[in-house]
């Protein structure tokens, strides 16, 4: 096929795009002469699926009804919606189910992988990243680095494009792991670039740092949903995400995060622990004599909020 700038061209491919019926399925904002935008802005915020207002209305109708119940109850329970969910999510970063948890927000899930994977020592304590990274991820690293009571303009590599060019190159990537593998704690890239859409080797800068024993962490805000992904296989140590942009999801929906599975026995990792990250078994025992009736009875719980058994 010979590629051509004319709109008959466009129209052309545009018409042999199996997933072209798609576009039926999403709200599409209209201009001041009332006609559908030609929308470029889902790097920010997805378009919104017309079947969205419907399951907005089914969990506020089982918010309505069943209040407290609706975690248990409801059409999709709220206690398990990251069940839900999961195997959907890790089908689109190509992981295994319980490698995969969607919950929080990006940044904070961010500082939650950090806080388990960003294990400073004296000789080890730098972070690479690609300039320009997503803004959040920049503020988030640089008080990571503060929070370790170091200075971000000692411990903070960036991966740049040369000059007169848009793109990191990926020979320069894998250069600075090389020159600096002995300090490098962490390379944190974004699978695509916010800003140029420039899609990262991920499998490669991988392979390349731990060579090295560094640990690799991606943000994949603007690439799931986005571009093909296979973390597992590519052996990538953790990931985040966000939901509302190529996914669709809207403003405040929850994102994710991904930890290999190589890492779950690993008892040496710190974590920063909550009700979800323990046995849902048992998670809301806390101190109590007996099992929780919310967590262990969920038919015995009547929505007065009390156990009908006592």
């Amino acid at each position: 096929m010979q590629f051509s700038a004319d709109e008959d061209f466009a129209k052309q491919l545009d018409a042999q795009d199996p997933l072209r019926s798609f576009r039926e399925r999403f709200h599409l904002p209209s201009g001041k002469n009332g006609k559908p935008l030609i929308y470029f802005a889902g790097n920010s915020l997805g378009l919104m699926p017309k079947s969205a207002k419907q399951i907005v209305e089914q969990e506020l109708h089982d918010w309505a009804t069943l209040g407290v119940a609706a975690h248990l109850e409801g059409k999709t329970p709220w206690y398990s919606y990251h069940e839900t969910v999961r195997e959907p999510a890790a089908r689109l970063i190509g992981a295994k189910p319980n490698e995969v948890i969607c919950m929080n927000s990006l940044t904070v899930n961010l500082h939650l992988m950090m806080a388990t994977f960003y294990r400073s020592t004296k000789s080890r304590f730098k972070i690479l990243m690609e300039d320009p990274a997503f803004p959040s991820d920049t503020y988030a690293i640089k008080t990571q680095i503060v929070h370790h009571r170091l200075n971000p303009k000692d411990a903070l590599i960036l991966a740049r494009p040369r000059k007169g060019e848009l793109t990191v190159r990926n020979e320069d990537v894998l250069d600075l792991i090389e020159r600096h593998a002995d300090e490098i704690a962490v390379v944190l890239v974004g699978g695509v670039n916010f800003f140029t859409g420039q899609l990262f080797d991920i499998p490669t800068i991988t392979a390349a740092a731990q060579k090295h024993e560094i640990t690799v962490g991606v943000d994949l805000a603007h690439a799931i949903g986005n571009v093909p992904l296979s973390l597992h296989d590519w052996n990538v140590d953790f990931a985040v995400w966000c939901s509302y942009k190529y996914l669709n999801a809207g403003p405040g929906a929850v994102g994710g995060a991904f930890v290999h599975e190589r890492h779950a026995s690993n008892t040496d990792l710190p974590r920063l622990a909550g009700w979800f990250g323990n046995d849902p078994n048992t998670r809301f025992r806390m101190r109590c004599a007996r099992p929780l009736p919310f967590s262990t009875r969920p038919a015995e719980w009547n929505r007065s909020g009390k156990s009908q058994s006592n």
